[in-house]
């Protein structure tokens, strides 16, 4: 008897130190804040509906009748997909599972541009969700593109406060011409203000949705030092709960007739059908929201472009407006 309580009492010890082993390697876990659930105040679509195949048709696949989507990058191609529809402002959002394992090199990106239409002065607002390299854990960077301003890269990073292989976790964009908030889980991790600093660099065109899976070996891996190692292909992104709401624009690729169904968006910006996310509670952060912002940014966030001063002798105006 006293052997088996021995056994048992190991076996209790060896859990619980790979337990905390598992925490150690991922850093301090901390329990996110109360939220009000935004995402529940708008539909969710399938994807067969919303969006189309960008590239890589065979490591897309569609799944319970379009709610799903696996992305899935391999020896062979990436993939993506693009919405049907361009928008000016609007909500954006899709549930994400990660792919497990050794993924350096990998990148999944949630993100709305309008390069294909203006390829010399776009806009952009992404979610890019780096494979770990040494840290053995997903990397989450935001960044933002205004006019065609890619020299002027607005990246920050966060640390997860969860394990995002394991289960779908919910990733948001909210523009309108008061701010941009990228929200995870709800919570926001990073707010542009629209003020005269940003203003130059603050996205004014419609752009479409995508969400792509790519080998990204030189962009994101210090230039090739930890590439993608394909031994441990497919590398599956699975996505659902696609909610896409917002001013819906004119299938052309004319720009002038972009930008004048832009101002039509804006001038008639009261009319809840045309801009859903105008009205006064999608103006600003509620308290709520305001804390658990304040939580990512304190305890997850590790690098911000505004705090770069060796990439930048001088700072980005919008940077010290903050």
């Amino acid at each position: 008897m006293a052997f088996l309580q021995q056994n048992f009492l190991l076996l209790c010890v060896v859990t619980f130190s790979s337990l905390l082993l598992q925490v150690s390697s991922r850093g301090p876990v901390y329990k996110p804040p109360t939220v009000e659930k935004v995402t529940d105040r708008f539909p969710r679509i399938p994807f067969t509906e919303g969006m189309s195949t960008l590239f890589g048709p065979t490591n897309v696949h569609f799944k319970s009748n379009g709610s799903y989507a696996d992305i899935i990058l391999d020896k062979t191609s990436g993939s993506g997909l693009i919405s049907k529809n361009r928008y000016y402002h609007g909500f954006f959002s899709a549930a994400i599972k990660l792919p497990a394992g050794f993924t350096s090199g990998v990148v999944l990106a949630f993100y709305m541009s309008n390069a294909d239409v203006f390829p010399h002065n776009h806009d952009e607002i992404d979610f890019e969700l780096l494979g770990y390299a040494k840290r053995r854990q997903w990397v989450l960077q935001t960044n933002m593109y205004g006019n065609g301003s890619v020299k002027t890269g607005r990246e920050e990073k966060v640390y997860l406060w969860f394990d995002p292989t394991q289960e779908f976790h919910q990733y948001t964009i909210l523009w309108n011409n008061h701010h941009i908030v990228f929200l995870v889980d709800n919570i926001p991790i990073r707010e542009v203000i629209h003020n005269q600093a940003i203003s130059p660099a603050y996205p004014s065109k419609p752009m479409s949705l995508y969400a792509t899976i790519w080998d990204a070996s030189e962009w994101a891996t210090s230039g090739g030092k930890y590439p993608v190692d394909y031994k441990y292909a497919p590398f599956v992104g699975s996505l659902g709960e696609l909610e896409i709401v917002g001013c819906l624009m004119p299938k052309t690729n004319s720009p002038n007739a972009t930008a004048n169904a832009s101002a039509s968006c804006v001038k008639n910006a009261t009319v809840s059908s045309l801009d859903p996310v105008d009205g006064e509670e999608y103006a600003r952060l509620s308290k709520q929201q305001k804390v658990g912002l304040n939580w990512v940014r304190s305890k997850h966030m590790y690098y911000s472009y505004c705090k770069d001063t060796k990439r930048y002798k001088v700072l980005p105006p919008e940077c010290n407006a903050q």
